[in-house]
């Protein structure tokens, strides 16, 4: 085995100068929160820091830079030798239990073990530990034959997911949200929605969720069999085509592979279609409250596929039936009569004109 090397160092991690201002600051009582700000860290990294370094000795003198120095290069050096080819006894237990006598899975022998030897912390190891001894090339501490063994019988560990199942979505520039026209943000012009899914169990059944951002009206669309993208486009299209031209703008989404025929979805509709950045739920704040509300009647972790059409507008009509605060305490469905009636008076002004 080649010889351990340390890691170059990294912004990412505390230098040694750093440490000694911690040790510094913790000592005069300065909060977490101050240590991090004073060095630009998170209050978090502070706090991981000092428990790495502090263990049971949680006075404010406890903690020493240089130690604890001394103990992050070790855990930087590369290669780590494999835990399993360290002890001895932890190898023999766990290569015991993997024979084709036993046939225990690496899950099983990692939880079984703490009930074994429950007062020994030497005695306990991962089953991704596991799994790496036998299948990563160089962290072979157990026999590769034992492979066989395993309920799959693979010599060469299958990946979760196709290479090619989580390529990285591109969005063009001119659909981000940055590029939404302000009269989106500001709620004074209708019609414009913002579209969500919510999932139910193991994320096997979905509904859609389009809420209208100046009056709060929610459509949601009956997903029964397949929540991917056609489907997904399909309803979209379906529940708002239906709708006058004055309430059909825009649509905002996240980045989810559920909307990737957004193209095809702007033909079909007229709507523009922007995507919110990610990670940022709260840039479709009002899509997010009405999913909360939603799970009054579709909680996490059940099957969406049982509720059919008709139990999706019974809820529909009672969000929008509920008056809210932020419309002077109408209802969506109010609201959103109003702005029909307005619009129809427009026009017919229009018209006589």
């Amino acid at each position: 085995m080649a010889p351990l090397e340390l890691r170059e160092p990294s912004a990412r991690y505390l230098s040694h100068a750093e440490r000694e201002d911690i040790a510094v600051w913790y000592a005069e009582k300065a909060s977490l929160r101050e240590i991090g700000r004073r060095l630009g860290r998170p209050a978090s990294t502070i706090a991981r820091e000092l428990d790495r370094n502090l263990g049971y000795r949680q006075d404010r003198q406890g903690y020493r830079a240089q130690s604890a120095q001394a103990k992050a290069e070790a855990r930087a050096r590369r290669p780590k030798v494999a835990k399993l080819a360290r002890s001895p006894r932890l190898h023999a237990y766990v290569e015991g239990k993997l024979t084709c006598d036993q046939r225990w899975s690496p899950q099983q022998i990692a939880h079984r073990i703490r009930l074994d030897f429950p007062h020994d912390e030497q005695m306990r190891i991962s089953h991704e530990a596991i799994y790496q001894s036998l299948y990563v090339q160089g962290r072979g501490a157990l026999r590769r034959e034992l492979t066989a063994c395993l309920r799959t019988g693979r010599a060469v560990r299958k990946p979760r997911r196709r290479a090619d199942a989580r390529r990285k979505r591109v969005i063009p520039p001119e659909l981000m949200i940055s590029e939404r026209p302000a009269e989106v943000a500001d709620r004074a012009v209708p019609g414009h929605w913002e579209g969500d899914l919510i999932t139910g169990r193991e994320n096997k059944s979905a509904i859609g969720t389009l809420v209208e951002r100046s009056t709060r009206f929610t459509m949601l669309l009956h997903l029964p069999d397949d929540h991917g993208a056609e489907a997904v486009r399909q309803a979209i299209a379906d529940t708002i085509v239906d709708l006058p031209a004055e309430l059909r703008r825009s649509l905002t989404w996240d980045q989810g592979v559920e909307l990737a025929q957004h193209a095809q979805l702007k033909i079909d509709t007229d709507l523009d279609i922007y995507f919110c950045d990610p990670h940022s739920p709260w840039q479709r704040g009002s899509n997010e409250n009405t999913n909360g509300l939603l799970r009054q009647y579709f909680p996490k972790g059940t099957d969406l596929a049982v509720h059919d059409a008709q139990d999706l507008a019974r809820v529909a009509a009672g969000l929008n039936g509920r008056p809210r605060k932020t419309l002077g305490w109408k209802t969506p469905a109010e609201a959103l009569d109003d702005l029909l009636l307005t619009a129809a008076v427009t026009d017919r002004v229009a018209t006589i004109n």
